[in-house]
């Protein structure tokens, strides 16, 4: 069955909210942006979760003692990195956490640019120049098969999914699971009780 992570997830009401939906993990954004967290707000948050639920750190271009160093703090399970973080970078942290490497579908890179990354899986969002992610902009799904062949790793499908989409992207791409942000919020940083029922209702179901 798709998995699901509910990302910018900002404070204890929505984390909690979401885990009773069913969420299988929850993403703190530690960079620059209006769902950006700290420490503090991510460990109470950590301290108050069921366990099974995966804790994931979202970073752009940090410096890798710093990510060690929070990822430490917050007892984070997994690193998300959506910046240019090079092999050897994420052959490092992949020492320690698990890594997900994102790839910004019509970037400069492509696809191509990813190959001999030593990752655990990739995510494809969807590119805006100037913006890392949380465009809530999807692209065009049908190059997610053959780029998850391509790549030999689980592969995450994001970018402008929501609840009215989320059961057709994962019938046409078949991915290892699905990650929404903006798509279930009633404002940034703040998630959408209804909006993030029914689409983990949906994502499981189409699964």
């Amino acid at each position: 069955m798709v998995r699901v992570k509910i990302c910018g997830i900002t404070n204890l009401k929505d984390a909690e909210t979401a885990c009773r939906l069913g969420a299988d993990a929850l993403g703190f954004v530690f960079a620059k942006g209006p769902r950006r967290t700290d420490i503090a707000t991510v460990r109470k948050i950590a301290a108050h979760l069921p366990p099974y639920i995966s804790l994931v750190g979202v970073f752009v271009d940090e410096n890798i003692k710093k990510v060690r160093s929070i990822a430490e703090k917050c007892r984070l399970d997994c690193i998300q990195l959506h910046g240019t973080e090079s092999r050897n970078y994420c052959k490092v942290l992949k020492k320690y956490y698990k890594i997900v490497k994102v790839i910004r579908v019509g970037g400069r890179s492509g696809i191509s640019g990813f190959s001999g990354y030593d990752v655990d899986a990739f995510l494809l969002d969807t590119y805006k120049a100037g913006k890392a992610g949380g465009t809530g902009l999807k692209f065009d799904w049908s190059i997610a098969p053959a780029a998850a062949r391509k790549l030999g790793r689980p592969v995450i499908l994001s970018g402008g999914l929501n609840p009215g989409n989320v059961s057709e992207a994962i019938k046409k791409t078949n991915l290892y699971a699905v990650d929404v942000s903006s798509g279930v919020e009633s404002s940034p940083g703040k998630k959408d009780a209804k909006l993030m029922r029914e689409f983990i209702i949906k994502a499981k179901k189409a699964s």
